[in-house]
């Protein structure tokens, strides 16, 4: 009978820095993307990318309509120069909503306006 080596590790689990996390994150709720390939191609369970998610938008919900400037997930796009409208009467951020609608906020929105608008969108 031949003799067997047995090799093990005291830690099993795999540590994930954040910026993978973030990288990880971010390419499973990128529009388009799936959340279940994603996890896949980087060896991780569903349910830890939406742990992770849930970790991180816990994190940075403002406590109140001031405290507002936490970070948060958002993609953005630049699309072209908007010559044709004067600063006063653009909005400041636009937001694209499934089915073709839209949000604007325009830069004399009030503080708390906009984070109950930010709030209702999640």
């Amino acid at each position: 009978m031949g003799l067997v080596a047995v090799y093990f590790s005291v830690e099993s689990r795999r540590r994930w820095s954040d910026e993978e996390r973030l990288q990880i994150i971010g390419a499973a709720f990128s529009p388009g993307a799936c959340v279940s390939q994603v996890a896949r191609r980087n060896d991780v369970f569903t349910v830890l990318i939406c742990t992770w998610r849930r970790k991180l938008c816990e994190a940075s919900e403002p406590d109140s309509p001031e405290a507002s400037g936490n970070a948060g997930f958002a993609e953005s796009r630049i699309i072209g120069n908007r010559d044709d409208v004067s600063a006063e009467h653009a909005p400041a951020m636009v937001i694209d909503l499934a089915g073709g609608r839209r949000v604007s906020i325009f830069p004399s929105a009030s503080p708390a306006l906009v984070a109950a608008a930010r709030k209702a969108l999640r």
